[in-house]
């Protein structure tokens, strides 16, 4: 498993920093929107779709709504983040009542949904956030992968306390301290980078904090989709890694956040 999730890392890593940093407008667009799409072929299965017919017509479906929000205009506009973050806002409380709560969302239609108001927001984010160059884009991707191994070390080392037991009985609060003291040193080391000053440096500090609170809520909402489903991984496309969603679950939710917080900063 371990040779295979190198191999993996080793073919995807340079592919997708090429798409990430080398691509923008359409091209950029296009490359995330293909990544996107797979995300939404896999949240079928979540949904309860085995079969692949209809895993394709919702990823069709998901294509023919990312089409239009371009040629609308709309992808460039704030609107369809806020109705992604209300959708989040949902998602919290079917995470935090789970399992009570989870004949609410239960319906197969409802987790399509789900599955909208989460994949096309964060492909709008990454759009407007490449947009605005390439150094946004860099630190919320740190920001989210800091978070994640600050978590990771910090839970293993002094995680007592349960943060979704029902969901992710492996996460902890003092993961999350972790993962938020870890993002803060990455803040300040980044506004060191860019020159900026004390108090801007305190501002990014504040305002990635809930963007990493997010981050952790983009995975637990996976992970209870997924627990739901009796699934260990949204697919196996991935080998070693599981699937596209197994990878990108974190910034669906800090993605649309961090660009709605983007323009506090300057």
């Amino acid at each position: 498993m371990l040779r295979q999730r190198i191999l993996t890392a080793l073919v995807l890593a340079p592919l997708a920093l090429l798409g990430l940093f080398g691509l923008t407008g359409l091209p950029f667009a296009l490359f995330t929107g293909v990544i996107v799409l797979i995300g939404a072929w896999e949240w079928a299965n979540l949904a309860g779709f085995e079969r692949q017919m209809p895993r394709f017509a919702f990823a069709a479906s998901c294509a023919v709504a990312m089409l239009l929000l371009w040629l609308s205009g709309a992808v460039h506009q704030p609107w369809p983040l806020w109705l992604g973050m209300l959708g989040w806002l949902a998602n919290l409380y079917w995470v935090v009542s789970y399992p009570q709560q989870h004949a609410q969302w239960q319906g197969r239609a409802v987790r399509l949904g789900m599955g909208l108001w989460v994949l096309l927001p964060c492909w709008i984010g990454f759009v407007q956030l490449r947009g605005d160059g390439a150094v946004w884009l860099l630190f919320v991707l740190l920001l989210v992968w800091v978070a994640d191994i600050g978590a990771y070390f910090a839970g293993r080392a002094f995680g007592h306390r349960k943060l979704a037991i029902h969901v992710s009985p492996g996460k902890s609060w003092e993961g999350v301290y972790g993962g938020m003291a870890a993002v803060a040193v990455l803040a300040l080391i980044f506004a060191q980078w860019q020159e900026a000053a004390g108090s801007d440096a305190l501002w990014l500090m504040i305002l990635a904090l809930p963007v990493v609170l997010i981050s952790v809520l983009g995975d637990l909402f996976e992970s209870m989709l997924k627990r739901q489903r009796g699934l260990k991984d949204s697919s196996h496309l991935l080998p070693g890694h599981g699937g596209v969603l197994d990878r990108i679950d974190s910034l669906t939710a800090a993605i649309p956040l961090f660009v709605l917080l983007r323009p506090w900063l300057g």
